[in-house]
């Protein structure tokens, strides 16, 4: 599998400090000066000013003039860039670094049977996290309201703050949510269509909330944390309890025209196929995800469909039953893993990204990414003459997607902090 990279359960490489990410943006959407000073030194972790005035191609006086307005705002801080035992005599070259505590973020990943969350800092560090026991049932709006509740006060007490204390939360969530309103039209976690979950959320704690989708959320991540930081563009495919995708275009989470792209779990690789969750059938999840896996396993382990395991036990029973070598468990996997080329052979066709990263829980159930899938999925693209698209798994831990939760909350409270309408 020459063209598959494992990553350990880390979300930032050791080779990069700071986060966010590294390439500037080229569009519509130019940010003001001070905003772009600010998260160069935030993505480098520490930075000198030449090193600024390099980067972002600006003249040695505005910089100064720059970093003199944020030093006064409590934003940035001058620090020694290395230590007087290094330097030996006289007084060592001095760097700015983030102001941790100017703002602090909770990022929140709901999902099937826990709820995660990390509360993190203005320069991006996790200060503290939690994980709860959620009941594996659809929930009503106000039952939600309730767990984030519990969640959001135990998270807080670990490190005797307030809700008062926290500029912003971001929650993600399995289904479609659209970002603009924070109305989530459809999700496998909530009773009802049309959920209010912004609005309801503001009114309760009184924080402002932001809401994505849980695949984009995981894309931040790895956009903010992760192996995307220097990358301009590439798709993320997740594979939990359902299958899902992010996507990156010139350094930006891309969302479509309504903020409900990107359904890859819902494209349709079956006409008249398997029931999926989401009430049609044929979509690729009905083929993939934890929950139609284990409706096949039910059949090949023999378990009444009336009285079944959780779908993580049933998997776990499976996949040790593929490693043994049984093969009805074997070629449950291999059939998943032959629609997933399918759907990774569109993603291919339709983006053409420079890398895929394929992550999740599932992702260490390795038929899903054995070589036959991957020589399946090229074999299904258009791509002679060129060089394949890179693919990486990435068997992250549940934490992840709440740290890209905290992500998308860090971009709003930086973009009402230092943006043309600043309002912090």
């Amino acid at each position: 599998m020459q063209d598959i990279l494992a990553h350990s359960d880390q979300v930032q490489s050791d080779s990069l400090s700071g986060c966010g990410p590294i390439l500037g943006t080229i569009g519509k959407e130019v940010k003001p000066l001070r905003q772009q000073v600010f998260e160069h030194v935030r993505a480098s972790g520490r930075a000198a000013r030449a090193d600024v005035t390099r980067a972002l191609g600006i003249s040695p006086g505005s910089v100064t003039a720059l970093t003199s307005e944020l030093i006064a705002g409590g934003y940035l801080r001058e620090v020694e860039s290395q230590s007087r035992a290094e330097m030996g005599r006289g007084r060592p070259p001095v760097a700015l670094e983030v102001v941790p505590d100017k703002h602090f973020v909770i990022g929140i990943k709901l999902s099937d049977e826990q709820h995660s969350a990390v509360l993190t800092d203005f320069a991006g560090n996790i200060l503290t996290d939690i994980t709860l026991p959620s009941p594996s049932i659809r929930k009503s709006l106000d039952q939600v309201l309730d767990e984030m509740a519990d969640l959001i006060d135990q998270l807080l007490g670990q490190v005797n703050l307030t809700r008062r204390d926290v500029a912003a939360v971001g929650i993600g969530l399995s289904g479609l949510a659209d970002n603009q309103t924070g109305i989530v039209p459809w999700s496998p976690l909530m009773l009802g269509t049309a959920v209010p979950l912004k609005a309801a959320f503001e009114q309760r704690f009184g924080i402002t909330a932001h809401i994505e989708n849980d695949a984009n959320v995981l894309t931040l991540a790895e956009l903010w944390f992760g192996a995307g930081r220097a990358l301009s563009d590439f798709a993320v495919v997740t594979i939990e309890h359902g299958v899902g995708m992010g996507l990156v275009l010139n350094n930006r989470l891309f969302r479509g025209t309504r903020g409900l792209g990107l359904e890859l779990g819902h494209i349709k690789v079956q006409l008249d196929g398997a029931l999926c969750r989401c009430g049609q059938r044929g979509c690729l999840e009905a083929y993939v995800a934890d929950y139609a896996l284990a409706r096949e396993a039910s059949t090949a382990l023999g378990r009444s469909t009336r009285n079944l395991q959780s779908p993580h036990a049933m998997l776990e029973t499976l996949y040790g039953q593929a490693k043994g070598g049984d093969q009805s468990a074997r070629t449950i996997f291999r059939r998943a893993g032959r629609y997933l080329a399918v759907g990774l052979a569109n993603v291919i066709q339709l983006f053409d990204p420079e890398l895929i990263i394929l992550s999740g829980e599932r992702m260490r159930y390795e038929y899903l990414y054995a070589d036959e899938v991957l020589a399946e999925m090229r074999g299904l693209t258009l791509d002679e003459g060129r060089t394949p698209a890179r693919v990486e798994i990435h068997a992250w831990g549940d934490m992840v997607w709440a740290r890209g939760a905290s992500a998308l909350a860090l971009s709003s409270v930086t973009d009402l902090a230092l943006g043309d309408n600043r309002t912090l």
